[in-house]
């Protein structure tokens, strides 16, 4: 029933105009924030360069995200290789799953990923509907199931749909029916043919595969996380809006080991009063929005959250994006409905940013289960056991089989090996029949693999019962996984914190957090002289032993448009070297967002940055500390 389960529509055409795309972009080509890869070979789409402020933003972004997880949980960081055997993405599904369908232009041979054409085909239809107004409604809600669902369709659906309803290439032809194909980068390792490997395309399974060392490493003791942050990479059938859907991406991923039968988390109590933005999947399918009365504590307790440390996770996330900048409006967790989540999945959110595309996946967080470790000790027949302890000992009774293994060569040296593998493969129940038979007649008849029957004296073969005390039960951990698109969080952060000035509209600027701003501070000499200068060193050395990113503008121009300049890179504070620091050594601090300024001695300046970088301080803070400095408007103005 398509009225059913269609999730309420929403409307994504002014986003382009809100968040501004057309001038961001001009901006982060022109100002070295992300460029194509290979650009002066034309490129390769779904590639691009971090320069300077792109790579800064970037690595900041990364360095908060080990402090607020890995510092912050205590986990244990791995460094893991890029290159994967076949063996092991066969274990995790990867070989035989992760996968799209494509079609071909039958004229020109271009390929398209099979649901992206067609969910941009309904969005045109709809966005053309918008002004004549000839759908019916029925017509329009299929529309919009389609769109919702078809990533989800297997090819006989999806070719159905596209001839239904007339689907065609971006040039006007025909679309070859649907097809398989793998997203992993395949390639040879060393001069063995047959050595396949692939580009990893998620930095989990090296932890998984590592997991009983990550276990000793950590004392036996569960639960305990681990994290890898690396590159990731998935051959994208057709790449496209910018720096969301590209084949080689960063990625942070945790993988938090627990007793499938324990998932409460210790720090669950300081944040389960929290109100989060939550789209359960019920809700979804009903046609209700977001969910905003909730608490994390109501969610767990109603189960629309399926345990604690997943909640916990989700109150972490939302913190952890907040603070990089992401607005408190444009952050939503949505609930994977039942037929988009895993088989072996108990629990999936994906946290869910808005931008000038619509509503994006940056971080996906779900309960796993005990599912990639069971497989990895099925593939690779090395057991990934953890162990409990009992709340009572458990007494075994045991039988033991002895065996004079020298007089048993020297007598029966053609059968030797028959006699092992039939002890060998003696279960408890054989061992105890035997036990009883031996205890009764004192030898042993002992069946061999070819059932031929052999009577041994006890000098040879014997039994014996003893008991064995059990304290503790062997299982395999469940994993409880957050995993960050750390490439699509950095985006949707250059989105939100792109601002236009209302007083000039040419003058752009990001409001970038001073915890992660590509550069802290930009030094900025009034005019160019050789006694203003000179106080430039003084002020680098203060910043680069205090930790502090920063960028000296000293070219011979009006203060207005080196201001302009450092805005339009998102630097939070301009330093500013004027005549009364000639006379008294003070100098100015702007601000980016308010462009108020103080005057500050040059040598408290660091101290200061440094405190606002790390939170420690706000701008409001330092105006209530400092005397103002009012600067000319004139002085802002950026000459034309």
């Amino acid at each position: 029933n398509q009225k059913n389960t269609k999730k309420p529509k929403e409307d994504t055409s002014n986003l382009k105009e809100k968040y501004n795309r057309e001038k961001l972009e001009n901006v982060l080509k022109r100002r070295f924030f992300v460029v194509p890869a290979f650009e002066i070979y034309n490129g390769v789409a779904g590639l691009f360069d971090y320069g300077p402020p792109g790579c800064a933003l970037k690595q900041n972004i990364e360095q908060y995200w080990r402090e607020h997880f890995i510092l912050e949980e205590n986990m244990l960081e791995l460094g893991c290789t890029n290159l994967t055997p076949h063996c092991v993405l066969k274990a995790s599904g990867h070989v035989d799953k992760f996968t799209d369908y494509m079609v071909k232009d039958e004229k020109t041979g271009a390929f398209y990923r099979a649901d992206k054409i067609v969910q941009e085909f309904i969005e045109k239809t709809l966005q053309k509907n918008e002004k004549t107004k000839k759908m019916k409604e029925e017509e329009i809600a299929k529309y919009n199931y389609i769109s919702q669902n078809i990533e989800k369709w297997e090819e006989e659906e999806i070719d159905k749909t596209i001839v239904e309803l007339k689907v065609k290439s971006p040039d006007g032809n025909s679309l070859s029916k649907s097809s398989k194909f793998n997203l992993m980068f395949q390639n040879q390792i060393g001069p063995d043919k047959g050595s396949i490997g692939y580009l990893r395309p998620e930095t989990s399974q090296g932890q998984f595969v590592n997991f009983k060392r990550l276990l000793e490493f950590n004392g036996g003791k569960l639960p305990f996380a681990s994290a890898t942050m690396g590159l990731g990479f998935r051959n994208e059938i057709s790449p496209r809006s910018g720096l969301l859907r590209v084949r080689e991406f960063a990625l942070a991923e945790i993988e938090h080991f627990v007793d499938p039968q324990i998932k409460n988390h210790k720090k669950y109590l300081k944040i389960k009063d929290l109100v989060l933005p939550l789209w359960p999947a019920e809700d979804q399918l009903s046609g209700k929005g977001i969910r905003s009365d909730l608490s994390l504590e109501q969610a767990v307790n109603e189960r629309i959250i399926d345990n604690e440390t997943l909640a916990y996770f989700i109150a972490r996330t939302y913190q952890f994006l907040i603070t990089i900048g992401v607005s408190i409006d444009g952050v939503r967790f949505r609930q994977h409905t039942s037929k988009e989540m895993a088989h072996y999945a108990s629990d999936c959110w994906d946290a869910e940013i808005e931008t000038s595309y619509g509503w994006i996946e940056t971080v996906g967080l779900a309960d796993r289960t005990c599912f990639d470790l069971v497989n990895h000790a099925k593939n690779s027949g090395v057991d990934q056991f953890a162990a409990r302890q009992l709340k009572e000992a458990i007494v075994h009774k045991k039988v033991k089989v002895d065996t004079n293994k020298a007089s048993l060569a020297k007598a029966y040296k053609e059968k030797m090996k028959l006699i092992s593998e039939a002890i060998e493969k003696m279960d408890d129940q054989t061992k105890d029949k035997y036990c009883t038979e031996f205890e009764s007649t004192g030898v042993t008849k002992l069946v061999l693999p070819n059932n031929e029957t052999i009577e041994f004296p006890k000098e040879l073969i014997s039994f014996k019962r003893y008991e064995e005390t059990q304290t503790e039960e062997k299982f395999i951990p469940g994993v409880i996984e957050p995993a960050f698109g750390i490439g699509r969080i950095v985006y949707c952060v250059m989105e939100h914190c792109f601002k236009i000035r209302k007083e000039d509209t040419k003058r752009t600027y990001f409001t970038f957090p001073p915890l992660v701003s590509p550069f802290k501070v930009s030094i900025l000499p009034l005019i160019s002289s050789d006694e203003m200068n000179k106080f430039i060193e003084p002020l680098r050395s203060m910043f680069v032993s205090n930790g502090i990113s920063y960028k000296i503008d000293d070219i011979a121009e009006g203060i207005g448009k080196r201001y302009a300049r450092t805005d339009e890179v998102g630097i939070p504070f301009a330093c500013t070297i004027d005549e009364k620091t000639l006379q008294d050594g003070s100098v100015t601090l702007r601000e980016i967002n308010s462009m108020k300024q103080v005057r500050i001695c040059h040598t408290k300046v660091a101290g200061i940055i440094k405190s606002c970088s790390l939170n420690q301080k706000s701008w409001d803070d330092i105006i209530k500390e400092f005397p103002s400095f009012e600067i000319d408007k004139k002085e802002e103005k950026v000459d034309k």
